[in-house]
C-alpha cells in the first residue's frame, strides 16, 4: 500500500482521537517537534530504520523526539505504540507531515515567506500579512528572509502561489526576450 494513503489514514485517526480529547494543539505541537528530530537527526532515522532495535526501544525513541523534556500527552504515546507495533515506524515523519497539514487545514493555518533584497519595517510587513490572509481567509503565519540575489524587490510565497516581483527575474525576463530576437 502507498505510503502516502497509509500516512494519511494514521494522521487522521490521530487527528479525530485528539480533537475528541481537546488536545489537538499539543499533538500538533508534538508532531512539530518529531518530524524536526527526525530531519535533524541522522541518528533516529538509523535507529528506526535498524531491525536489530526493539520494538518497545522504538516507541522510546519516538516519543522522545516528540518531546524531549517530558512525555508526550497519552494520545500521542498511545499512537506511537500502535504504530510501532504494526511496524509502521518508518513512516512517522510521512505521519507526521500528514497530522500537521491536516491541523493547519482545519484550523486555516497557512504559511507565508517574504523574501526582500534588504531587511523590512514592520508596517511593509504587516501589509504583506494582511494581504495574504485577505486572500486566503486564513491565519498567517509570517516569516521574513533577506536574500541580496535578488537585487532589489520582493518574493511572496504562501500556500501554492509565488509572486515574483524581484528585480533579478524582471533582469532575467529581459534578458531571454532580448536573446530570443
Amino acid at each position: 500500500m502507498d505510503t502516502g494513503i497509509i500516512s494519511v489514514r494514521y494522521a487522521r485517526a490521530l487527528y479525530k482521537r485528539c480533537t475528541e480529547t481537546h488536545n489537538e494543539q499539543a499533538a500538533y505541537t508534538q508532531m512539530q517537534q518529531l518530524l524536526s528530530a527526525w530531519q535533524h537527526t541522522p541518528e533516529l532515522r538509523a535507529a528506526i530504520a535498524n531491525p536489530m532495535i526493539a520494538k518497545k526501544a522504538k516507541s522510546q525513541l519516538l516519543n522522545t523526539a516528540c518531546d524531549d523534556k517530558q512525555q508526550p500527552i497519552e494520545e500521542v504515546q498511545r499512537f506511537i505504540n500502535l504504530v510501532v507495533s504494526k511496524g509502521r515506524e518508518e513512516a512517522m515523519p510521512y505521519i507526521a507531515h500528514a497530522y500537521i497539514a491536516q491541523y493547519r487545514k482545519d484550523k486555516q493555518l497557512i504559511d507565508a515567506r517574504l523574501i526582500t533584497a534588504v531587511e523590512t519595517d514592520n508596517d511593509t510587513q504587516q501589509k504583506m500579512r494582511a494581504l495574504v490572509e485577505k486572500r486566503t481567509n486564513a491565519q498567517v503565519h509570517f516569516t521574513t528572509e533577506v536574500d541580496t540575489e535578488i537585487i532589489g524587490g520582493f518574493i511572496l510565497e504562501y500556500d501554492t502561489y509565488r509572486m515574483d516581483a524581484s528585480v533579478k527575474t524582471q533582469l532575467n525576463n529581459i534578458l531571454k526576450q532580448l536573446q530570443q530576437q
